[in-house]
């Protein structure tokens, strides 16, 4: 299923632009946003299928964010998947209480990211 629609939200470049390559190169159509600002105005003019969403970020946490893409009816269908670093116990609750659909420890395992958004792709699918 090659071409779905993700963006990519983290504060790090570099997490970013590695993030971004790996999933360009396996055939979708990636967008980045380096806040959740910048997020909301992505999603103004893109609409993904998938969000992969950094949880720690400064100003809007990914968590907030998360909740107000899922009390908005444009948003709300929208698979979300979290992020984060320093992962801490109670955090993956925390995101899905926050409305995540699934939740990833970094650093990322580039070999494995591929298969993992894959699974929740497909089963999105109508």
């Amino acid at each position: 299923m090659a071409g779905e629609r993700i963006l990519v939200v983290d504060d790090n470049p570099l997490n970013l632009k590695m993030t971004r390559l790996l999933l360009v190169g396996e055939g979708y159509d990636v967008r980045t946003a380096e806040d959740s600002q910048e997020a909301l105005a992505v999603l103004a003019v893109f609409r993904p299928h998938l969000i992969l969403m950094d949880i720690r970020m400064p100003g809007m946490d990914g968590l907030e964010l998360t909740r107000r893409l899922r009390a908005d009816p444009a948003t709300q269908d929208v698979i979300i998947v979290a992020l984060t670093a320093n992962a801490m116990r109670g955090d993956e609750e925390s995101a899905r209480e926050a409305g995540c659909n699934g939740y990833i420890a970094k650093p990322i395992d580039t070999r494995s990211l591929p298969q993992f958004l894959r699974r929740y792709l497909t089963r999105a699918a109508p």
